[in-house]
């Protein structure tokens, strides 16, 4: 049975003889309806292959797996990696690995399997970025990644250009996927509590734009971002002459006096391209 209850997760760990690690990031998700909001969000089908990251207790893990998919699910915890296996379906349809996700052989899996998997995970909120930068730009390993993450984090992976959460992050994933934000999930709906909300994202993977030298644009990027009150014509001086940002800027209809939040993915891509037709 799915554990939905504080006490049913109490009981629960108490048999493994263990307790939440403050450490690993483990608040573990108890709110049926959230779960089967997630998996609504994912659109599985039967056949599908679905990466769990952190599936702890396995209550999202044993929705996954009503939908007939291959669930292979990533527990860097040993006694609940063990525990996972209470769950295994009877045509093997769950593999547990204990590894940490960040080392796990993902690719050589994944080419194993001949087949681009979609991941779903409540994921460890000390490691989110890394695992997002990670695994956003395998378009050739997953097809769609559904994330919860602090509500915080959801709104600069969402954010539009012109506003404060926008960043040289959301930059990078505009770059690799398509994002919607799906829903607010309460800090309510955890045991132990998280001290703040967390939100469900969903990042549908993409070609990125050709003929772009990824290293050099998110250099960029990410220079531009470095000091956001400051203009473009500024901050990006120690990576192109200041008068050529300016002029470009002004063939691109901006003000030569613009902030980096101030462009779009498609504006940054034509002010790369620009400045490096300029240095060659």
């Amino acid at each position: 049975m799915p554990i939905y209850k504080p006490s049913e997760l109490v009981q629960y760990m108490d048999l493994l003889g263990i307790s939440p690690k403050k450490r690993l990031s483990q608040n573990f998700l108890l709110d049926g309806n959230i779960i089967h909001k997630i998996v609504e969000l994912s659109d599985l089908k039967e056949g599908d292959v679905v990466i769990e990251i952190g599936p702890g207790p396995g209550a999202l893990t044993e929705a996954l797996l009503k939908t007939g998919a291959l669930v292979i699910a990533i527990e860097k915890d040993p006694v609940l990696a063990k525990g996972l296996e209470r769950l295994q379906t009877h045509d093997g349809k769950l593999e547990v690995y204990c590894d940490d996700i960040l080392e796990f052989p993902l690719e050589e899996k994944l080419k194993k399997i001949n087949k681009k998997a979609k991941v779903v995970a409540n994921l460890p909120y000390h490691l989110t970025t890394p695992i997002i930068t990670t695994l956003i730009p395998r378009n050739d390993l997953f097809s769609m990644i559904v994330v919860m993450v602090q509500e915080e984090v959801a709104c600069r992976f969402i954010a539009k250009p012109c506003t404060k959460d926008y960043s040289s992050l959301t930059v990078f994933l505009n770059f690799y996927c398509i994002t919607k934000y799906g829903f607010k999930v309460s800090h309510n709906c955890f045991h132990p509590k998280p001290r703040v909300d967390s939100a469900v994202v969903r990042f549908s993977l993409q070609k990125p734009p050709e003929g772009i030298n990824e290293e050099q644009f998110f250099k960029m990027t990410r220079t531009s971002f470095g000091q956001r009150r400051k203009t473009l014509s500024k901050t990006l001086k120690e990576l192109y002459p200041e008068t050529s940002i300016s002029e470009l800027l002004k063939t691109m209809g901006k003000s030569p006096m613009c902030r980096p939040e101030e462009l779009s993915l498609e504006e940054f891509l034509l002010l790369y391209q620009k400045l490096q037709i300029g240095i060659k």
